[in-house]
């Protein structure tokens, strides 16, 4: 079976890695998409396994159209008693890139009416819509004049893993911090900080993928589930395992932030997700929070002065700096920012720009090495050879990454 894996820009490559760690084959990046293959079980882990989808979707036809009506004639040619009755529920999802058809809104509603239409004519009843939980769930894109059908195996949107049950401004979305977490390359060999957790999206996101836990593994329905060839034994094979696959950290995470509320926050969204005493939460100033070892992991999502207002953004950044020479040295640390300009004062020069959006602003995701002693010593020991060329290794995907970005106008699952 052919599958269609949904992601945000930037985080495709990142993405089939992990489809080819699930077992599935010929996976190959698109735009905010992974196109893949597979059986059904790896429909099902896919959906459960997955920390970088947004969606899982099914196609079903694939056809050219040059306008609205022969969009609603193609549809109605499919025969859409194999896969709903009159007495299920409809949704359909559209995304529209066409100069053919151009409101995704009307070319959703034009393959609804084809579907309904055509119960109408067969029974004299037609299905009921029902955008929050339909029985059947489909996702249309348009792309010029193809046009591909698809079932949503996901139902919601596979971002929302349960566990947000409270949260501060601007909370980063699940798929984003878990694409940021596997992009810095963490191979959970050493501890995980942030000292700017906000509702503490990312350090849970780092301990699921430490502790190995299936991103959806307290999920109760998926869109696969009301499918008639919904196979429950499978299922529960494809869950049980994915329980046992639980390994044991060896080391720490660590969430802080200055807001009370925020820490608060953190305390309930891990009892929500199960994982009371996976994460070390503090209530501090990023400037007092030490490290508990001499190497590690570094990572936050601090204001950009967009949606979330500083005093002055050129200071707030400058002490972000000042805080990692003073005290991270032997530390890897990242930032994402959409204020480029601002993270200029942090005063050290990136290893690695990785361009992300989050949300629609178009961010950088950057690495600083903060080296623990002297360039000089470094230099004299080979140590720096080394690095620069495993930067140099590193900058054509990257480059690549960011040509593919710049072109895009907006992120989320708004395309693939």
């Amino acid at each position: 079976m052919k599958f269609i894996a949904k992601t945000l820009a930037g985080l495709e490559p990142v993405l089939v890695e992990e489809l080819k760690s699930l077992g599935a084959e010929n996976a190959h990046p698109g735009k905010r998409a992974v196109f893949f293959e597979g059986d059904m079980e790896i429909l099902y882990r896919a959906n459960l396994e997955l920390r970088t989808a947004l969606r899982i979707l099914v196609p079903i036809s694939e056809f050219k159209v040059r306008n609205e009506d022969d969009l609603y004639h193609k549809i109605g040619k499919i025969d859409w008693s194999e896969y709903m009755s009159v007495d299920d529920t409809l949704a359909v999802d559209a995304v529209t890139t066409s100069e053919v058809i151009r409101h995704s809104k009307f070319a959703a509603l034009r393959v609804k009416d084809a579907i309904v239409d055509q119960f109408r004519k067969k029974y004299g009843k037609r299905p009921d819509v029902n955008t929050e939980f339909p029985t059947l769930r489909l996702n249309l894109h348009v792309g010029d004049q193809d046009v591909t059908l698809a079932l949503d195996s996901s139902g919601e949107s596979l971002h929302k893993r349960g566990y947000r049950v409270d949260s501060v401004e601007a909370p980063i979305n699940e798929v984003l911090a878990a694409g940021m977490i596997l992009l810095s390359g963490w191979q959970c060999d050493s501890d995980f900080t942030d000292p700017m957790c906000g509702s503490g999206t990312l350090p849970i996101e780092a301990a699921m993928l430490a502790y190995n836990i299936a991103p959806q593994i307290n999920r109760q329905n998926f869109g696969f589930m009301r499918w008639e060839n919904f196979d429950k034994k499978l299922w529960e094979k494809v869950r049980e395992e994915a329980v046992l696959g639980q390994v044991v950290f060896q080391h720490n995470i660590y969430a802080s932030d200055i807001d009370f509320k925020a820490v608060n926050s953190v305390g309930y969204n891990l009892e929500k997700a199960g994982m009371e005493g996976k994460v070390q939460v503090t209530r501090e100033r990023f400037e007092n929070v030490l490290p508990r070892s001499e190497s590690g992991i570094l990572m936050m999502n601090p204001p950009y002065d967009e949606r979330l207002e500083l005093e002055n953004v050129q200071d707030f950044y400058k002490g972000i700096g000042d805080t990692f020479k003073k005290n991270w040295a032997g530390h890897s640390a990242w930032i994402i920012t959409s204020n480029l300009e601002a993270v200029k004062t942090v005063g050290l020069r990136p290893s690695r720009r990785i361009p992300l959006f989050n949300g629609k602003l178009e961010c950088k995701f950057l690495k600083y090495d903060l080296y623990a002693g002297s360039k000089k010593v470094r230099e004299e020991r080979g140590e720096m050879k080394d690095e620069r060329r495993e930067m140099k290794d590193e900058s054509g995907p990257i480059k690549a990454d960011q040509a593919e970005v710049k072109n895009e106008k907006v992120s989320g699952d708004d395309d693939w």
